[in-house]
Protein backbone atom coordinates (compact mmCIF):
# COMPACT_ATOMS: atom_id res chain seq x y z
CA UNK A 1 0.00 0.00 0.00
CA UNK A 2 1.32 3.35 -1.02
CA UNK A 3 0.89 4.92 2.77
CA UNK A 4 1.66 8.56 0.97
CA UNK A 5 -1.33 8.79 -1.58
CA UNK A 6 -3.47 8.08 1.85
CA UNK A 7 -2.41 10.97 3.33
CA UNK A 8 -2.57 12.93 0.02
CA UNK A 9 -6.08 11.93 -0.52
CA UNK A 10 -6.79 13.14 2.90
CA UNK A 11 -5.33 16.66 1.96
CA UNK A 12 -7.71 16.37 -1.00
CA UNK A 13 -10.63 15.33 1.21
CA UNK A 14 -9.85 18.60 3.34
CA UNK A 15 -9.78 20.99 0.46
CA UNK A 16 -12.70 19.71 -0.81
CA UNK A 17 -14.73 20.47 2.58
CA UNK A 18 -13.42 24.28 1.97
CA UNK A 19 -10.29 23.75 4.47
CA UNK A 20 -6.49 23.57 4.18
CA UNK A 21 -4.71 20.71 2.02
CA UNK A 22 -3.54 18.84 4.35
CA UNK A 23 -3.43 15.30 5.21
CA UNK A 24 -1.63 12.45 7.21
CA UNK A 25 -1.01 9.02 8.29
CA UNK A 26 -0.15 7.13 11.00
CA UNK A 27 1.22 3.58 10.10
CA UNK A 28 2.18 1.07 12.36
CA UNK A 29 3.41 -2.49 11.55
CA UNK A 30 2.26 -2.34 8.32
CA UNK A 31 -1.26 -1.24 8.96
CA UNK A 32 -2.78 2.00 9.03
CA UNK A 33 -3.79 3.31 13.02
CA UNK A 34 -4.74 6.52 12.26
CA UNK A 35 -5.85 9.27 9.05
CA UNK A 36 -6.83 12.96 9.62
CA UNK A 37 -6.83 16.08 7.66
CA UNK A 38 -6.20 19.67 8.70
CA UNK A 39 -9.60 21.11 9.99
CA UNK A 40 -8.66 24.28 11.24
CA UNK A 41 -11.54 25.96 9.24
CA UNK A 42 -14.45 22.70 9.09
CA UNK A 43 -13.96 21.83 12.87
CA UNK A 44 -13.23 26.09 14.06
CA UNK A 45 -10.76 24.41 16.03
CA UNK A 46 -7.11 26.46 15.94
CA UNK A 47 -4.82 22.99 16.69
CA UNK A 48 -6.75 20.68 14.58
CA UNK A 49 -3.87 20.31 11.61
CA UNK A 50 -3.68 17.43 9.84
CA UNK A 51 -0.72 15.36 11.92
CA UNK A 52 -3.28 16.44 15.04
CA UNK A 53 -6.41 14.98 13.43
CA UNK A 54 -4.87 11.97 12.46
CA UNK A 55 -3.03 11.37 16.02
CA UNK A 56 -6.86 11.83 17.59
CA UNK A 57 -8.25 9.27 14.48
CA UNK A 58 -5.58 6.70 15.85
CA UNK A 59 -7.01 6.54 19.45
CA UNK A 60 -5.27 5.89 22.29
CA UNK A 61 -1.89 3.61 21.88
CA UNK A 62 0.39 1.62 24.69
CA UNK A 63 3.01 2.67 22.37
CA UNK A 64 3.53 4.74 19.36
CA UNK A 65 7.35 2.98 18.76
CA UNK A 66 8.06 1.54 15.36
CA UNK A 67 5.20 3.80 13.61
CA UNK A 68 5.65 5.84 10.67
CA UNK A 69 3.84 9.38 10.05
CA UNK A 70 3.13 10.17 6.61
CA UNK A 71 2.22 13.90 6.17
CA UNK A 72 1.53 15.98 2.73
CA UNK A 73 3.51 19.21 4.50
CA UNK A 74 6.48 19.87 6.79
CA UNK A 75 4.92 19.66 10.30
CA UNK A 76 4.54 23.20 11.88
CA UNK A 77 6.39 22.91 15.44
CA UNK A 78 3.39 22.39 17.48
CA UNK A 79 2.29 18.88 14.92
CA UNK A 80 6.54 18.29 15.30
CA UNK A 81 6.12 18.65 19.35
CA UNK A 82 3.54 15.92 18.92
CA UNK A 83 5.83 13.76 16.77
CA UNK A 84 8.54 13.93 19.28
CA UNK A 85 6.35 13.42 22.35
CA UNK A 86 4.92 9.86 21.37
CA UNK A 87 8.49 8.99 20.31
CA UNK A 88 7.56 8.66 16.70
CA UNK A 89 11.04 7.69 14.66
CA UNK A 90 10.13 8.43 11.14
CA UNK A 91 8.00 10.89 9.66
CA UNK A 92 7.84 10.76 5.62
CA UNK A 93 6.69 14.34 4.54
CA UNK A 94 5.73 15.22 0.67
CA UNK A 95 6.76 18.66 0.93
CA UNK A 96 8.83 21.50 2.14
CA UNK A 97 8.83 23.90 -0.62
CA UNK A 98 5.86 26.05 0.40
CA UNK A 99 6.46 25.63 4.22
CA UNK A 100 9.67 25.02 5.48
CA UNK A 101 8.46 23.42 9.02
CA UNK A 102 11.51 22.11 11.21
CA UNK A 103 12.51 18.92 9.40
CA UNK A 104 16.22 19.82 10.85
CA UNK A 105 14.46 20.19 14.36
CA UNK A 106 13.65 16.96 13.86
CA UNK A 107 16.50 15.23 12.82
CA UNK A 108 18.28 17.04 16.15
CA UNK A 109 15.92 14.50 17.79
CA UNK A 110 16.63 11.62 16.24
CA UNK A 111 13.76 11.28 14.34
CA UNK A 112 14.44 10.08 10.47
CA UNK A 113 12.68 12.26 7.90
CA UNK A 114 12.02 11.27 3.74
CA UNK A 115 11.30 13.93 1.78
CA UNK A 116 9.58 13.82 -1.32
CA UNK A 117 8.99 16.53 -2.61
CA UNK A 118 6.20 15.26 -4.54
CA UNK A 119 5.19 17.31 -7.78
CA UNK A 120 1.27 17.20 -7.25
CA UNK A 121 1.56 18.20 -3.48
CA UNK A 122 3.87 21.09 -4.02
CA UNK A 123 1.52 22.30 -7.02
CA UNK A 124 -1.66 21.68 -4.50
CA UNK A 125 -0.05 23.49 -2.04
CA UNK A 126 1.17 26.63 -4.28
CA UNK A 127 -2.59 27.29 -5.65
CA UNK A 128 -4.12 26.82 -2.37
CA UNK A 129 -1.78 29.09 -0.81
CA UNK A 130 -1.77 31.75 -3.85
CA UNK A 131 -6.29 31.48 -3.92
CA UNK A 132 -6.55 31.93 -0.06
CA UNK A 133 -3.35 33.90 1.09
CA UNK A 134 -5.17 35.16 4.53
CA UNK A 135 -6.29 31.78 5.35
CA UNK A 136 -2.81 30.13 4.93
CA UNK A 137 -1.31 33.01 6.94
CA UNK A 138 -3.82 32.44 9.94
CA UNK A 139 -3.16 28.64 10.04
CA UNK A 140 1.19 29.04 9.86
CA UNK A 141 0.16 32.20 12.11
CA UNK A 142 1.32 34.70 10.40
Amino acid sequence: MNYYKEALAQAKKSLSEGGIPIGAVLVQEGEIIGKGHNQRVQQDNPILHGEMDCMQNAGRQQSYAGATMYTTLSPCMMCTGTILQFKIKKVVIGENVNFEGNIPFLQSQGVEVELLNDEETINMMATFIKENPTLWNEDIAE
